[in-house]
């Protein structure tokens, strides 16, 4: 949990299911709270009227019956696949005395370092995600095109059956391997990753999401995954690898692995990882794709849910030196220094050297292609949403589920693969064919596989190569008669089922291929059927049908963001939260700190709880009245419990001792190694009975919302910042200074409908639809 609201209780737990870090993160159910201060909510139900409508709220119609309870949204999600509690960031700055005195005694030169460094930073962001990229399309490259050249030998003398078991048996091999290290090694990095990367963007972080091991198995089951001929793509991956790269950097290396970089604890904190991880997610689409525009744009568009024009530059800057990294590694493969790395899988439509005209026809035809997409991309993602709710429950069974899962879909791939070409009639080869017909190489528009000589297996073509080659030969300009209508049909008939069914096997795998493979496909089929009344290429038919299904599944993202269960906020608040306040929501007990508070109070809050915001309330003797003072964090507290700097007596001091033995990076979040612990840290009776001024380490300008605000604002004004503690202040003066805590989860459906039983949302939601 995040803030005064107690950690509600977790799910059951089923066997298998976790492999997560939960004692990281974990906390006791506070129950009443601590007896010596707590704040519960009125214990009385709380009365509030509703017209039914976007009217007057004024009016008596219709009770709202508040029931007065815990929060008990879900701490858990789902990442990668499997189950983990999870948190939120906080990216406001903390305000405390050390923060004031931290940027009082800074001098130009620090700031000038500052903002070297940050430049730096996403410098070698480029180069390491765009050195990646390349090692991935060369390893993909290389070994599926082995595995191809020793089947295509064997079928050039007819061993048919064996070509198909070395085929099948390299393919099973590899996805094994790949679902091994993803199981075993890091849950977290099966699936495309952007997910997690988006709600790591949002505000929701979990263990290991972007740590070193996840990045490791990312590249490598990546790799494996995609020469292993499944229906996926290493686009989406690379997303999520260029994050953990950012992430990797950003908090100056791994305490857990021995390797830091003390320099770089100018970025220990949440706000600087941000805008790092949204260069690497950037980056990871530039080196997909070859596309630099293209990554700015997904950051901006997809990824990110805060942004700034200093940010932009930045990540421009990422995605253009992972494109310069790119076009050079590719410039010197083409030599044939690089294997069987061919064109490589980085670029597969270049219009450079096109210049499309159209008419008032083809307009209608790209309509119809925007209608097809729309329709086959909404029922994409519905098909999507019950096969991932089934593989849950066999991924939730444990590591070797999830292996024989994997194993599966690959068989049915690899029989697919190999199977259905041989339905296809052998094609004779076009007399002025710009390549070599049939194709000898590994890949090539027209494969052989099992024609005589002069003729080529069009479905082959497709089915016997790698998946960006697949994209590139439906992409090709000037082949118009290269593919039948027939093996059209059946290619995305296969494709869009064996996709379906792909995307959620424990492996690192991503939407993008499938769903290009699949809009591609029927894209040509239109740009076939109306090819007497368009003047445009097939392939650029296959390009927009590309676009078309893409534009029709990626708001899936969304979707699987909330699937997996991460507390996402969208930019919009809810029509129906405009008819509650922010008292309304606000749960209870609420736990409190004095301003020179006992160690022991403070120990055992932090034993039983979660929590990790406690509001500060100066009292008697300190103050005449209570008095709200700010914030203090957890992590914080720990830092100053460890010091051991004691009194004893409840005496205000000047937190001088603080200021001049602590700095603030003494405070700064620790990266993927684990930071200080309550379990971590021991006291004698002795010290208990002590006390210890939170003054200096106390945020002293939390942000803070009046309880009578409208939800909807508070729920606008917690995304925008950037908040992980949002302050409610009571709106007279002569009740306690503070009446609770708003929380990311506070702000979810299922938490506010726990809360009010009888408030419908689809019809607040007609309401304002109406009005």
């Amino acid at each position: 949990m995040d803030g005064g609201s107690p950690r509600p209780p977790r799910r059951p737990e089923r066997e298998g299911s976790y492999n997560c870090d939960i004692e990281s993160m974990d906390g006791s159910v506070a129950g009443g709270g601590p007896p010596w201060r707590s704040q519960n909510g009125s214990a009385e139900a709380l009365l509030r009227y509703d017209d039914g409508g976007a009217g007057d709220r004024g009016s008596t119609r219709e009770p709202l019956l508040r029931k007065r309870t815990m929060n008990t949204t879900s701490q858990i999600a789902i990442v990668g696949a499997n189950v983990c509690p999870i948190e939120s960031l906080d990216y406001e700055v903390v305000e405390n005395d050390l923060f004031k005195q931290d940027w009082r005694s800074r001098k130009k030169k620090q700031i000038f370092q500052y903002i070297v460094l940050k430049w730096s930073l996403v410098l070698l962001i480029g180069l390491l995600t765009g050195l990646v990229g390349f090692f991935n399309n060369l390893a993909v490259e290389n070994i599926a095109g082995l595995k191809l050249l020793h089947t295509s030998r064997l079928m050039l003398k007819e061993r048919y059956f064996k070509a198909f078991f070395v085929y099948g048996g390299c393919n099973l091999v590899l996805a094994a391997s790949a679902a091994a290290i993803c199981a075993y090694v890091a849950p977290a990095a099966a699936g495309s990753g952007i997910p997690e990367v988006k709600a790591y963007l949002n505000g929701v972080d979990a263990y290991s999401i972007l740590a070193p091991s996840t990045l490791f198995v990312k590249i490598f089951g990546s790799i494996l995954g995609v020469s292993a001929g499944f229906v996926l793509g290493k686009e989406g991956p690379m997303v999520h690898t260029g994050a953990c790269i950012a992430n990797l950097l950003g908090q100056g290396g791994s305490r857990k692995y021995h390797l830091t970089c003390n320099w770089l604890r100018y970025f220990k904190n949440d706000r600087d990882r941000r805008d790092l991880i949204t260069c690497g997610s950037a980056a990871g689409v530039a080196a997909a794709f070859r596309a630099p525009v293209g990554g700015v744009l997904f950051a901006l568009e997809e990824a990110a849910s805060w942004w700034r024009s200093a940010l932009l530059w930045r990540t421009f800057f990422t995605t253009a030196v992972v494109a310069v990294v790119l076009r050079g590694l590719i410039e010197f493969c083409r030599s044939g220094k690089c294997g069987l790395f061919g064109q490589g899988g980085l670029i597969m439509f270049d219009l450079s050297s096109t210049i499309a005209t159209y008419s008032t026809p083809d307009l209608i035809a790209i309509i119809v292609l925007g209608i097809i997409g729309g329709i086959f991309g909404g029922l994409f993602n519905f098909l999507l949403d019950k096969i991932l709710r089934v593989y849950s429950i066999i991924n939730e069974r444990g590591a070797p589920f999830k292996i024989l899962l994997t194993i599966t879909i690959s068989i049915v791939t690899s029989m697919c693969s190999y199977g259905l070409p041989w339905l296809a009639a052998c094609t004779p080869c076009p007399a002025d064919a710009v390549e070599q017909c049939p194709t000898i190489s590994r890949s090539g528009n027209y494969k052989n596989f099992q024609c005589p000589q002069g003729y080529y297996n069009d479905l082959a073509s497709l089915f016997f190569n790698t998946n960006d080659d697949a994209i590139r030969n439906l992409f090709s300009n000037g082949t118009a008669n290269e593919f039948r209508m027939s093996s059209l049909f059946i290619f995305f008939t296969a494709i869009y089922c064996l996709g379906l069914v792909t995307y959620g096997v424990a492996v690192p795998s991503g939407l993008f291929i499938p769903v290009i493979l699949a809009g591609a496909t029927y894209g040509r089929i239109v740009g076939t059927l109306l090819g007497s009344i368009s003047d445009l290429d097939p392939g650029l038919f296959a390009l927009l049908g590309a676009a078309s299904f893409l534009g029709g599944t990626m708001r899936m993202t969304v979707s699987i963001v909330v699937m997996k269960g991460f507390p996402y906020m969208e930019a919009h608040a809810e029509p129906y939260m405009r008819h509650l306040v922010a008292g309304d929501v606000v749960s209870g007990p609420l736990i409190t700190f004095s301003g020179v508070e006992k160690v022991g109070n403070i120990v055992h809050a932090l034993r039983i709880t979660g929590h990790n915001g406690f509001p500060v309330v100066d009292e008697p003797p300190i103050t005449e009245t209570p008095e709200l003072v700010g914030l203090v964090t957890r992590s914080h507290l720990l830092v100053l419990l460890n010091s051991k700097n004691f009194m004893k007596g409840q005496v205000k001091t000047s937190g001088s001792f603080v200021l001049r033995r602590f700095g603030a990076f003494d405070f700064a979040k620790p990266g993927s190694g684990k930071g200080l612990k309550i379990e971590d840290l021991d006291f004698t009776d002795e010290e208990m009975d002590m006390y210890v001024d939170l003054h200096p380490i106390t945020n002293t300008s939390p942000y803070t919302v009046v309880e009578t605000m409208s939800l909807a604002k508070a729920a606008i004004l917690f995304r925008e910042l950037g908040l992980r503690h949002l302050l409610v202040v009571p709106k007279t003066p002569d009740r306690p200074p503070i009446v609770g805590i708003l929380t990311r989860h506070d702000f979810m459906p299922e938490h506010i409908h726990s809360l009010f039983p009888n408030l419908n949302p689809h019809k607040y939601h007609s309401a304002s639809m109406a009005g």
